[in-house]
């Protein structure tokens, strides 16, 4: 049975699609993708997955309790939000795709992939699969971006610490029906490294004629000469007055870290580490709100919209810290959030910002309960205004990189293993 043709322009998509296929027993064809084609694949690789496995009678691919289902689903979504996004996020900036190359990012986004490494290892210490007894989508789609992870970023020496997942993987891809799919694996024995590009070598210019010796200049004239042939020095550039501001306490790269790393909310929390640190004579919070929220369409534009802004916040990136959300359903909605801004007053930090004017910005003062409310609710992502509740947000996080993923991704299924 044929389940039609997919386009795509990723080898480890069309790859992950017709193992899914063969694997229920259908056949697909993949096909690179056109310029009439928008946007590939043509649907969310892990939907197409799921749609092809449901065609196959009988299929155990996605599970056959609803418990089972979801379980296959979990894994699955755990699966592209961190094993496929941070290793195509290495890759780019080793191919030079995300410019300029980033060491620091690089790091975090390889200890990120780590991470994720180690939660799937401690799984299968105890399970064979993923999700159930057998094969699913979840074990496909791992083995796919493994494959990919392992012949570039993942080498011998890191590879080494995670021998269940080896194992898992090699059972998928030899499997009968899907070994073909995969073909075989060039496993890299060092990861891929950033080379920076040759610069090109100017040719010389060919050398001037000889000219004439001119005859020698009284010295007073000769000094003026020389005062005159000296190079353009520019003049220093003036401090920016938030780096003259008195040193604080309160280290913001040190709040993002614990921000990323810890849950918002509870003890230890990342809420906790922040009361227990501010500096409110450095540092000031701020309400941020969308002046224009009528002009608000889909949600997930007003999503990219935030990631927009901050973005052009990157001049004040070491100076700032922003948990901004949309909150509310498409046609309706609104977006909120909060700031902490180096300084007693926010403009210098935002007006870098050339739409910084489209927000209004109101002191949120701690020792008021609501505003305190407020400002721990944007910073958890759990804020509610009036009837509209928070639908998805954007951080103002590490510094020189505007990371766009969100906070606390690995949900459920890391929490388990922490």
């Amino acid at each position: 049975m044929s389940a039609g043709t997919i386009h795509t322009a990723s080898e480890v998509e069309g790859k992950r699609i017709s193992a899914i296929a063969a694997f229920a027993g259908l056949s697909v064809e993949v096909k690179e993708s056109t310029s009439t084609i928008v946007k590939t694949p043509t649907f969310i690789t892990s939907a197409i997955g799921r749609y092809i496995a449901s065609l196959a009678p009988n299929s155990t691919l996605i599970g056959n309790e609803a418990t089972d289902a979801a379980l296959v689903d979990q894994w699955v979504a755990f699966v592209d939000s961190t094993i496929a996004h941070n290793n195509s996020l290495i890759l780019q900036l080793v191919k030079g795709v995300i410019n300029p190359y980033n060491k620091p990012i690089h790091t975090v986004f390889l200890d990120r992939l780590t991470s994720s490494l180690t939660i799937i290892e401690k799984h299968l210490d105890t399970h064979t699969f993923l999700a159930t007894e057998r094969i699913t989508l979840a074990d496909i789609a791992l083995a796919a971006e493994l494959q990919s992870a392992f012949s570039t970023t993942v080498d011998s020496a890191l590879r080494a610490k995670f021998p269940n997942v080896l194992r898992h993987f090699e059972t998928i891809v030899n499997q009968p029906k899907i070994a073909s799919v995969f073909g075989s694996t060039t496993f890299a024995e060092k990861a891929l490294q950033y080379v920076p590009p040759l610069k090109e070598k100017k040719e010389k210019a060919p050398a001037a004629p000889a000219q004439p010796k001119a005859e020698k200049k009284p010295k007073k004239e000769e000094i003026d000469e020389e005062d005159d042939d000296k190079p353009y020095e520019e003049a220093p550039k003036e401090k920016n007055p938030l780096d003259l501001l008195p040193k604080s306490t309160f280290n913001l790269e040190d709040w993002k870290r614990a921000y990323s790393n810890k849950e918002t909310r509870g003890a230890g929390g990342s809420l906790e580490w922040f009361y227990q640190n501010f500096d409110k004579e450095g540092f000031s919070l701020w309400r941020v709100d969308f002046k224009y929220n009528e002009e608000l369409t889909q949600t997930y534009m007003s999503s990219n919209q935030i990631g927009g802004f901050f973005n052009r916040l990157e001049a004040s990136r070491k100076y700032l810290f922003g948990s901004v959300g949309v909150l509310g359903t498409a046609n309706n909605s609104i977006i909120a959030g909060a700031l902490v801004a180096r300084g007693p007053e926010i403009k210098p930090v935002v007006e870098v910002a050339p739409d910084w004017e489209s927000y209004t910005y109101e002191r949120i003062d701690l020792e008021n309960v609501e505003q305190k409310a407020f400002f721990e609710a944007a910073l958890a992502w759990d804020l509610e205004v009036g009837d509209k509740k928070w639908v998805d947000g954007k951080n103002v996080r590490q510094a020189s990189f505007q990371l766009n993923l969100s906070h606390g991704q690995f949900s459920d299924v890391e929490k388990q293993f922490k």
